[in-house]
Formats: C-alpha cells, structure tokens, sequence
C-alpha cells in the first residue's frame, strides 16, 4: 500500500526550531516531487515548500522563506522540512506530499498532488 508517514512537529516556543520527516511506503520517492503543506484552523490549506525530485532543487512560498528548509535523502526514501525561527502564526497542521512532476519541477498547487501525508500539529506558543 502507497502511503506517506509523518513524524515529528509538537510544541515549541517562538523561535524554536523542529524537523518534519514524511517517509514513503510502498513506492520509491526517487521520482517524485515532494510538497509541504500547511492548514490553520479557519484557514485554507496552504502550500509552504517544494523539493524537486532531481538535484533537489527547492521552492518556498514567501512566509517561510529564509526559515525552512527542505531536504530529501532518497536512500531512506524520506524527505524532511526543518523550521527555524517559528513563529506564532506557523501554528498549522503540517501536510506533506507527493506528486508525478517533471524532473526539474515541483509546485505550491495541492490539486498537483497524489498522495498525502496524515498530517502533524505543529504549535508555536509561549
């Protein structure tokens, strides 16, 4: 069965730091495109980063840039979102995802994505 794992997020205070992981199963990442995701209560889901499927090259959405970072480590058929300098208003539910791109391409679009992570709170908070 194809699927995506999360792990991590949980409670951190304003400046903190926390790494995501979505790890595959069932299906080899090597050629997919892998997006992050995020969804505040009231909010609409919102793409944050994108990690292409060769070379790695990565995109991030304005709010996160200089803060996030996505990485992939194919070998362990994982892909990983670390957040540095959180901020209150990253509190969301966390999303990742993956999608049949070209090799050169990933994209903030959710509608682009096939499968989908279960999702992990991440809460910023004094």
């Amino acid at each position: 069965q194809e699927q995506l794992v999360q792990s991590g997020g949980g409670l951190v205070q304003p400046g903190g730091a926390l790494t995501l992981s979505c790890a595959a199963s069932g299906f080899s990442l090597r050629n997919w495109a892998v997006g992050w995701f995020r969804q505040a209560p009231g909010m609409e889901r919102e793409g944050v980063a994108c990690i292409t499927h060769n070379e790695g090259f990565a995109l991030y959405t304005d709010p996160v840039k200089g803060r996030f970072t996505v990485s992939r480590d194919d070998a362990r058929n994982t892909v990983y979102l670390k957040m540095d300098s959180l901020k209150p208003e990253d509190t969301a539910l966390y999303y990742c995802a993956a999608a049949p791109l070209g090799a050169w391409t990933c994209s903030h679009q959710s509608t682009e994505y096939d499968y989908w992570g279960q999702g992990t709170q991440v809460t910023v908070s004094s």
